[in-house]
């Protein structure tokens, strides 16, 4: 079981979320253990995609190398790049956010559909979550723990109506995540789009992006994709936050009202110990190739 990255140049253009510009973005190939890497065009700034260039998640993953030199919105985009078990990818765009697309991970998808992907001739390398590591912030928590086959398992609980309690697992593998995450959008509400605005974000956000709701009902006249499309986006978030661990991770993820926040705080904790995973070389796996056939 080899490595791999993209087999064609890609490029696309779309609307960023927060500022509402155009930025266009690019997929390019690497050469084995380069990992995934952004660049931003503007400034001139390669950001590699790990923890230790996390520099926000407040409303998003952000990576940044410095004043003024960030990206936003990572999350959907590595959580397609995390699902069709790419290794190394160059992802180029030309402004500070990656773009919203249709809020969900689908149009990333069709651009590694229309890339290709390549086998390269270094064995693949995967990070075995060896024993329970938790992060918990009140009742809301994180938590990986070793499995041979992994899955992603998350709870979440809203007051509000069209919402309430969603739970859903979800067996990690490609196809699975086309079938039943990637099309899953973001969502947000009226009043908190409202404010946003008035700071100068969330300028991008529009029903073609966003579920967008009320205090009672959905806004957008098209409805849901999935009758529990809140909870399957959190675990495509998650999917992505964990790419930041910087190669696959082989172990269960289970949560209850997660965020970007605690992800975020998982993956340093993760890595904060040795007795807590192990990097293995794997030439051959049955888990990985069922995954990724």
């Amino acid at each position: 079981m080899n490595q791999t990255t993209i087999l064609n140049r890609v490029e696309g253009i779309g609307i960023g979320l927060h500022k509402g510009e155009p930025i266009k973005i690019i997929l390019e190939p690497l050469e084995s253990n380069s990992g995934i890497v952004f660049y931003r065009s503007d400034v001139g700034v390669t950001i590699p995609a790990l923890p230790q260039y996390v520099v926000n998640t407040q409303m998003a993953t952000v990576i940044g190398a410095g004043e003024n030199s960030f990206i936003s919105t990572i999350e959907h985009l590595l959580s397609a790049v995390n699902s069709y078990g790419i290794d190394n990818l160059r992802i180029t765009v030309s402004g500070m956010e990656v773009p919203v697309m249709d809020g969900s991970s689908v149009s990333f998808c069709m651009m590694l559909d229309e890339a290709g992907i390549r086998e390269l001739d270094a064995h693949k390398k995967v990070i075995v979550i060896k024993r329970d590591v938790e992060m918990r912030e009140g009742d809301k928590f994180v938590r990986v723990s070793p499995s041979t086959n992994p899955v992603y398992h998350f709870i979440i609980d809203f007051a509000h109506p069209v919402i309430g309690r969603q739970e859903y697992t979800y067996e990690f593998s490609r196809q699975n995540f086309l079938e039943h995450i990637a099309r899953a959008r973001t969502f947000g509400f009226l009043k908190d789009a409202q404010v946003l605005r008035s700071m100068g974000l969330g300028l991008g956000g529009s029903l073609d992006n966003t579920i967008i709701m009320d205090e009672k009902k959905i806004l957008n006249p098209e409805g849901l994709r999935f009758s529990n499309e809140f909870v399957r986006h959190k675990i495509l978030d998650a999917i992505g936050d964990l790419c930041l661990l910087g190669m696959p991770m082989l172990g269960n993820y289970d949560s209850f009202a997660g965020s970007h926040k605690l992800n975020h705080l998982l993956t340093k904790e993760i890595l904060k110990d040795p007795q807590n995973y192990e990097v293995k070389t794997i030439s051959k796996a049955v888990w990985y190739e069922k995954a990724f056939a």
